[in-house]
């Protein structure tokens, strides 16, 4: 039994369980017990508690010493809460679940202690067993072969001159930095880390370690909090060469997307944020947006060639397909109108995001395809988010109001009209005709038919294809799936056999490469997301492309 200051004692470090260290001048080596349902104690096996002072006034040396107390988070609610792997990992503990980086907390007795209000980001700070390093390699599709061939992380493909001159090459990457004031809000989902990893002064410098490792020529990034933007993410992106064009999402949400590219790659054409929400219509009561930017490639051979690069982050909630197909059919509309050249050609284009769908749901389907028939389709089953969506309302017919001004193609309806009239009146060259055959609304569609322009691929399959295991972007206390993209308008082999395709995009994009994605289980080896080193709870995406004329 303890002495009762020690007791008043363990209860005032209980109400500040965020220090999660604690430095005692001359204090031995520590042991782990357990005291309490919700906190494990360090203690030292030959230590005599009599002999410890009651006033506790002792100052510490400037020094550190090697001895502290370790605070565990607290208890899930129940043991449904845990994410079931963590569970698999705990299923020996009952009363007190701990991080597997807390419970080996004692192995490392010469560890730098850390506060949570003075993040360390020193190498020898966390051991690299502790460290949450997550291994991802970099795979390479050889374009000698139409087969995938996955080349060694070192290994390069050299270009002569002549290559370089012709071939523009350029890595994006589409990260959610996740919301410092959206990680308080929703603190439920992450029970499984240390609380110290959570504050934002430690997770930015990992964050910006992650982008200046990657260095991507384009940044797509959601969940960018406003005040931390101006004071901190785009001073520190522009240090690195980057251009930025941010849209803060509207009311009273504090974050919003970004879209950045390194000024020695590219230059600015144009910037169109696209707000999501109108108040004359029911169905857009929401804060989402999107940006969509055109950029001119430096040194290129082609003096009229852009790329379109698009970043949204549509709704969460997974039972209203309606207003996430709403929010992309408006996204779509946009990017239309921004890549749609006078000779009636779109720029190639790069879509990235959060959709909050997952693969082969049917607004990913759309994207891919360029198509939906959603007859019958249940609001709760468009983004597949939930697999037994609860309630069995049906998308309306149609989706959205005429008033909103977009056609079930996915443009605006003025240009639309605008190039129907371009056609029917002769105002255009052949080619420009042609083409705008290929954008425009055929003739006896459905009601419940969407349509879009774009010839879509993904970056990633979304499966290894060794073990069918499904690939992961985001990793939280309930669960992990894919719900980040990086789309792009492909440079396709059989283009000739698709009519009228060879002049509907003015060049294409071909994929060099892309940053492996790894599996739930090999996310929760590591606790998950966020963790030591990966300070999101998404992780970054990095795709490389070719542009093709």
């Amino acid at each position: 039994m303890l002495s009762r200051p020690l007791q008043r004692l363990g209860r005032d470090w209980i109400a500040h369980w965020n220090l999660s260290q604690r430095v005692f001048q001359n204090g031995p080596t520590y042991k782990c017990t357990k005291w309490t349902e919700y906190c494990s104690w360090v203690w030292c096996s030959h230590l005599n508690l009599q002999d410890l002072p009651v006033s506790w006034n002792r100052k510490p040396h400037n020094h550190i010493q090697n001895c502290s107390i370790h605070l565990c988070p607290a208890n899930m609610k129940s043991e449904g809460d845990e994410p079931t792997p963590k569970r698999r990992r705990c299923s020996g503990e009952q009363e007190i679940s701990c991080s597997p980086n807390e419970q080996l907390s004692t192995s490392f007795p010469n560890e730098t202690l850390l506060f949570h209000n003075e993040p360390q980001h020193e190498e020898e700070s966390l051991p690299k067993s502790r460290a949450g390093v997550i291994n991802r390699s970099w795979e390479y599709f050889c374009q000698q072969s139409k087969k995938m061939k996955i080349l060694e992380e070192d290994k390069q493909i050299s270009q002569d001159n002549k290559d370089l001159q012709e071939k523009f090459d350029f890595t994006v990457m589409s990260y959610n930095i996740l919301s410092q004031d959206l990680l308080e809000d929703n603190s439920h989902l992450y029970k499984h880390c240390r609380h110290q990893i959570l504050s934002w002064n430690y997770r930015f410098p990992n964050i910006l370690s992650d982008i200046k490792r990657l260095d991507a020529d384009v940044l797509c990034l959601q969940e960018v909090q406003e005040d931390q933007y101006g004071k901190e993410i785009k001073p520190s992106l522009e240090a690195l060469g980057y251009h930025c064009e941010y849209k803060m999402r509207t009311g009273r949400k504090p974050d919003g997307c970004a879209i950045c590219f390194k000024t020695s790659k590219f230059s600015l054409l144009s910037s169109n944020p696209v707000e999501f929400f109108r108040h004359n219509i029911p169905l857009l009561d929401r804060d989402n947006v999107g940006l969509v930017v055109l950029l001119q490639p430096r040194f290129h051979c082609k003096v009229t060639a852009a790329i379109c690069v698009a970043n949204t982050h549509l709704l969460y909630n997974p039972r209203r397909g309606d207003i996430k197909l709403t929010q992309l059919a408006m996204l779509l509309a946009e990017i239309t109108n921004v890549a749609i050249r006078e000779d009636g050609c779109f720029c190639p284009l790069v879509l990235c995001g959060d959709f909050n769908s997952v693969p082969y749901s049917p607004l990913y389907n759309f994207l891919r395809e360029g198509k939906l028939n959603y007859d019958g389709l249940p609001i709760g089953k468009v983004s597949g988010q939930e697999q037994s969506p609860r309630g069995k309302r049906i998308l309306s017919i149609p989706i959205w109001p005429q008033s909103l001004g977009i056609s079930q193609d996915c443009m605006y309806e003025e240009q639309q009209k605008q190039l129907e009239k371009e056609r029917d009146g002769g105002e255009a060259k052949e080619n420009t005709l042609e083409a705008s055959e290929e954008i425009i609304m055929v003739s006896q569609r459905l009601p419940t038919d969407l349509h879009h322009s774009f010839q879509l691929s993904s970056a990633y399959t979304h499966y290894f294809p060794d073990s069918g295991l499904p690939e992961v972007t985001t990793c939280h206390s309930r669960g992990a799936v894919t719900v980040d993209y990086i789309f792009y308008s492909e440079a396709r082999d059989n283009i000739s056999e698709q009519p009228g395709s060879e002049r509907i995009f003015d060049g294409g994009l071909k994929l060099l490469g892309r940053l492996s994605l790894v599996t739930e289980k090999d996310l929760w080896m590591v606790n998950g997301l966020p963790n030591e080193s990966s300070s999101s709870d998404h992780l970054p995406l990095l795709a490389e492309f070719r542009l093709e004329e």
